[in-house]
């Protein structure tokens, strides 16, 4: 089962974002890390976050995101976060998924999400990104035993409840799988 939430908490989900959790349903059975947490390792091949991007690949697409495809350069999307002589990006970071009509990206994260703090990197890189206002991060629920999902909720409430910060996005959606 996917969990979601977005934040603001005092806003309504909009209707790409309510979509985008709909492509993560599409295949909760194949990517769902409650179901398959004691298979972290060689044995559980979709535990890398290139994986289940590719489980939600084709359904991203309909929706009208470019969807990295591999690693090369490419292979990945790449968004503009300065320019220089004569408009020339001179800045950009890559996001797994773009849409960007709606301005919206999509990060998928694993294993490192909270190990290694990866949700908070995807937070700033979206922030600075020229023409982004929604951020949807995919998170495992469970990895290695550690609760995932829940921390960067709680890190995510946190940092909207309290106030003391003002992100230039519009919203936030935390996606569990």
């Amino acid at each position: 089962m996917i969990t979601w939430s977005y934040f603001p908490r005092n806003a309504a989900i909009t209707e790409l974002g309510r979509e985008t959790v709909g492509c993560f349903e599409q295949v909760a059975d194949i990517i769902s890390s409650e179901k398959n947490d004691h298979l972290i390792g060689p044995k559980f091949k979709d535990a890398t976050s290139d994986k289940v991007l590719g489980h939600v690949r084709g359904p991203l697409k309909k929706l009208g995101f470019e969807v990295e495809t591999g690693k090369s350069k490419a292979e990945k999307i790449n968004v503009p976060v300065l320019f220089g002589l004569n408009g020339k990006p001179e800045k950009s970071f890559d996001a797994d998924a773009f849409h960007r009509g709606e301005r919206f990206v999509l990060e998928v994260e694993a294993g490192r999400a909270v190990v290694n703090y990866q949700f908070l990197k995807d937070l700033f890189q979206a922030c600075v990104m020229v023409d982004v206002d929604y951020l949807g991060i995919a998170v495992r629920k469970v990895y290695k035993g550690s609760k995932d999902f829940e921390r960067v909720h709680f890190f995510f409430d946190t940092l909207y409840t309290s106030g003391r910060l003002k992100l230039p996005l519009k919203g936030v959606l935390l996606i569990g799988y």
